[in-house]
């Protein structure tokens, strides 16, 4: 057998593994989203709002579907605590982690984590990144976003401490001759743009998919101390956002993760993710 018959092979039987774990996912006790008596958005790890949430593990598993794999990522499981003030709902999110890669260059990636939810109620899509016509919200934390807001954006000179530059076309040229120099930023690519917030709050129907949502609503804060993250992500329950979970107090709906360790090499495709966890948003 060739070496990519072996990988059909396994990606057919990691396939159909991920379906079954989806079905006794779905089957699974929800955990609990507590309400809790907080005002505006709970972004923050340390705070005592937590004590009042059960911790969740949540298993995480290797990406192995699509290319490129990661049969063997850093990150296992999840203890996830959900919490919401008829306003907000809340994700904290530990794991361990021995090493914080909050900025990105070359040949090194950031650590991450993000929060999949369903956007349409009835049926849960595939938890896959969703799949056509079962459109997910993803919602990623990413270290490098709270980096650059937080101490600003690195320069070329503290990335690259060797590098050296005679000028940049930005200096010689007009704005539209210089935007073809400006790589990613000339395209406009939200991800190489200032941010206001460490979470960059997405969609996607399957795998390919992943866009950028023109209207940004989550936020999120991590905290990296003795080799644990601390990540909490939140958004609003209700807004006007048509590409946006509409979440009520009483209600169930499903929840999915996925992480990135980036000392392990871990982006893109290359991660660690979940299946569906049913979740119950307390009255």
């Amino acid at each position: 057998m060739t070496h990519a018959m072996r990988w059909c092979w396994r990606g057919a039987g990691t396939a159909l593994w991920l379906l079954l774990l989806w079905g006794a996912a779905l089957g699974q006790s929800p955990a609990p989203a507590v309400r809790v008596t907080w005002t505006g958005p709970i972004v923050d790890p340390d705070s005592l709002v937590w004590t009042r949430a059960p911790a969740v593990t949540v298993p995480l598993t290797p990406q192995v579907i699509t290319v490129p794999h990661k049969p063997d990522p850093a990150i296992k499981e999840l203890t996830v605590k959900v919490v919401h003030n008829g306003g907000w709902i809340a994700f904290l999110m530990e794991w361990k982690d021995p090493t914080k890669s909050d900025t990105i260059m070359l040949d090194s990636f950031g650590d991450q984590v993000a929060v999949q939810l369903p956007i349409s109620k009835g049926a849960a899509p595939s938890p896959m990144m969703g799949n056509p016509g079962g459109r997910v919200n993803i919602m990623q934390w990413r270290a490098a976003f709270q980096h650059d807001l937080e101490k600003g954006p690195p320069t070329i000179k503290d990335l690259y401490p060797y590098a050296w530059v005679d000028l940049y076309p930005d200096e010689i040229l007009g704005v539209a001759d210089a935007r073809p120099y400006a790589g990613a930023l000339g395209l406009e690519n939200p991800i190489s743009r200032g941010v206001a917030t460490p979470v960059l709050d997405q969609m996607a129907e399957g795998w390919g998919s992943m866009t950028a949502k023109p209207d940004q609503h989550a936020l999120g804060k991590g905290v990296w101390r003795d080799g644990v993250w601390r990540v909490v992500i939140t958004r609003p329950m209700v807004s006007d956002d048509p590409n946006a979970p509409v979440l009520l107090p009483g209600e169930q709906t499903v929840m999915a993760f996925a992480a990135w360790e980036g000392g392990n090499r871990e982006v893109g495709a290359r991660k660690s993710w979940s299946a569906w966890v049913p979740l119950l948003i307390q009255k």
